[in-house]
């Protein structure tokens, strides 16, 4: 089809489109438009910022599903009832201006999608390998993109169940097939990262929800190596003698994880580049005493030694798209200073491309011995010593239910003094070329605009309301004039506002998968 035919009808379906939805003759919405203008964005730093509304704000909460945390709240519940909680839980990130999700949907070497490695989880029918009737990581993904929330998958890599007794499993389990592959531990039935064949395992379990699903990103935590249990030993010196080549004992463990994180990070880019992968590790590296590299803190536990997990080096070598340390702690707490850690790692990540989210513990909120956590604005003034740094560039809160539960009203609280606009999601431009070509042939009619997609990359849009004719790129800085941000419709896209201001202008940018923003079009 030639460029010109293709404009026609693309133009005709634009006022197909305005005509349907407000209402005025199809000859109106076809009539040429006023002219249009192309605004570009702003260099950062160029224009001031109110940090209150920032433009750009990864915002989220984590959905654990391990236990029934969060969801489903029970085992056993009817198709219906798993999807209308999930969609709850979906509306109630909507509501609170944020623009993701973490969804747990391997929390025990099992799955919440019909996986050709691994059973359907347990914590979905109350019994494991037995189909729910329905697919929820499929319904996950479109119920939030429907949202234009983000849809982060994330995964346990190596815990298998929650107790040390394989008989627990079903006897097609990988790991009742492969008991040689499995160590029990503190309690629990783990999978040993020092054998080869579990660590490719791992990948090609994962990489199955990758490939078959249009998730934007795939998520850990902070378990690798299990937290040491006094008294006990991860009985991992068989494979050690195989395979530790000379190395120490902790060495070994530590290239293991790295020979996961690294050897994963490949195989997503090498499927699906737009697929970011992020990890959010416990929040202590190292403590300063062990290592003059560390943070200024005395807590117990150390990823680099206790977890065999390196957090420092993925960063500087930027091996992660994003990390989320669990910094849990309030502001002046001894032994981990909320704003001790969070400057350790905006330190370390200033030159890196990683990003910096903070995960946020709601959880603690009027339930932990430090008197800090009966302030309500505890939370609220972690996000304001986060404006310290640009580094940091969003926050994820555990769990849902402690979100939803809104204790001391420290939830609302927050949201009113950080969360009063929408935010898009920070930009990775180094996994893609170049952003979207900007939209084409912007219609508003009343309140209701409608756009044509420059390019087939547009994966979202950010709708601009400006008071006034003049838009310019100083308006588009930060998100006070931001109003909306809308998932592409296909080469038609259309949005209504809910609260029209008369006399205002509207400009529409185009975001890619990456949130790579083009030049708006403004009237």
């Amino acid at each position: 089809m030639d460029l010109t035919r293709r404009t026609a009808i693309t133009t005709a379906a634009v006022a197909a489109a305005t005509a349907a939805t407000t209402g005025i003759s199809p000859a109106e919405a076809t009539h040429a438009p006023h002219r249009q203008r192309l605004i570009p964005q702003p260099k950062p730093g160029t224009v001031a910022t109110d940090p209150h509304t920032p433009k750009r704000d990864f915002r989220a909460y984590w959905i654990a599903t391990v236990a029934n945390i969060d969801w489903p709240s029970t085992t056993g519940l009817t198709k219906d009832q798993q999807q209308a909680e999930l969609t709850a839980w979906l509306d109630l990130a909507q509501q609170q201006r944020h623009n993701a999700v973490i969804l747990q949907v391997r929390p025990t070497a099992d799955a919440f999608w019909p996986s050709r490695y691994e059973p359907w989880s347990a914590w979905l029918t109350g019994t494991q390998g037995q189909n729910p009737g329905w697919d929820p990581l499929k319904f996950a993904v479109e119920q939030a993109h429907a949202r234009n929330l983000e849809l982060h998958a994330w995964f346990n890599p190596f815990r298998v169940a929650m107790t040390e007794d394989p008989s627990t499993l079903i006897p097609s389990h990988p790991a009742r097939q492969h008991p040689e592959w499995t160590i029990p531990y503190g309690g629990k039935l783990y999978y040993n990262p020092g054998i080869p064949q579990v660590r490719r395992f791992c990948i090609d379990a994962i990489m199955d929800a990758v490939r078959r699903y249009d998730i934007d990103g795939v998520h850990f935590d902070d378990y690798f190596y299990p937290y040491p249990v006094a008294g006990q030993t991860f009985h991992d010196e068989a494979q050690f003698a195989e395979y530790g080549g000379g190395r120490s004992l902790a060495d070994w463990r530590r290239s293991n994880i790295n020979d996961l994180v690294i050897g994963l990070n490949k195989a997503i880019k090498r499927a699906k580049p737009w697929v970011q992968f992020g990890v959010s590790p416990f929040a202590i590296w190292r403590n300063k005493a062990t290592d003059p590299l560390g943070s200024d803190t005395t807590a117990g536990a150390q990823t680099y030694d206790d977890l065999y997990a390196d957090t420092r080096m993925w960063v500087l070598q930027e091996i992660v798209d994003y990390i989320v340390p669990q910094v849990y702690w309030s502001i002046g707490f001894t032994a981990a200073d909320y704003a001790k850690v969070t400057q350790w790692w905006a330190d370390l990540t200033q030159h890196s491309r990683t990003h910096l989210y903070i995960g946020q513990a709601t959880y603690k909120v009027a339930a932990n011995a430090d008197p800090h956590w009966n302030d309500p604005g505890e939370l609220s003034s972690h996000l304001q010593f986060n404006t310290r740094y640009p580094q940091v560039e969003g926050n994820i809160y555990f769990s849902a239910k402690s979100v939803r539960a809104d204790a001391l009203g420290a939830t609302t609280l927050l949201n009113q003094q950080w969360y009063s606009r929408a935010a898009l999601t920070p930009a990775t431009p180094w996994l893609t070329r170049r952003a979207p070509r900007p939209i084409r042939d912007l219609r508003v009619h009343a309140g209701h605009l409608t756009w044509l997609a420059g390019s087939g990359d547009s994966a979202t849009y950010a709708v601009y309301r400006v008071a006034g004719r003049r838009v310019t790129s100083a308006d588009l800085a930060d998100a006070r004039n931001l109003v909306a941000t809308v998932r592409s419709g296909g080469w038609v896209t259309h949005w209504t506002d809910p609260a029209p201001v008369p006399g205002a202008t509207y400009a529409v940018s185009a975001l890619d998968r990456l949130s790579n923003e083009s030049p708006a079009l403004t009237t």
